[in-house]
């Protein structure tokens, strides 16, 4: 499947957008907007944030609805949350304790969104109708973008 995102020029995009802000909201509707847009695999893309102990809260998003509160034992997002570590997912069917918040949902990449002293801000969530829509390039590459936008380190 051919990738359609440009990172570079999606990083650059980002950089202009959110240079100064510290806003962690306002991060997350900028980012989830232009990732969303970047390319036509990405089916559903936002934020789940950390707001209680163990518990995501749907942040800002684009697509249809997605889950309210996703707790951390369930779920790709759950997953992603409680490991820190990024999930990219072929086949959400596949995937043990999948959350079916989108029936149309067959991919799906999460990612966790750390910030500074190693806290955890939440997760980006991106979902595909496609089935294995997502490569490693597309992890890493948001990875950096998500370490940049939010001050991991």
């Amino acid at each position: 499947m051919p990738m359609t995102v440009d990172y570079d020029q999606l990083a650059a995009t980002i950089r202009s957008l959110t240079h100064g802000e510290t806003d962690e909201v306002a991060l997350m509707a900028t980012l989830a907007c232009e990732i969303h847009h970047a390319d036509e695999r990405f089916d559903w893309t936002g934020f789940y944030r950390v707001t209680a102990p163990e518990t995501l809260k749907i942040g800002p998003y684009q697509g249809g609805h997605g889950c309210l509160v996703i707790p951390f034992s369930r779920g790709v997002c759950g997953a992603a949350a409680r490991t820190r570590q990024t999930q990219l997912v072929p086949d959400v069917d596949a995937f043990p304790g999948h959350i079916a918040c989108a029936s149309s949902t067959r991919s799906e990449l999460v990612i966790p969104v750390i910030g500074p002293q190693d806290r955890l801000i939440g997760v980006l969530d991106i979902d595909s109708n496609q089935p294995d829509a997502f490569t490693a390039k597309d992890a890493k590459r948001l990875e950096e973008i998500l370490d940049e936008c939010f001050g991991r380190g």
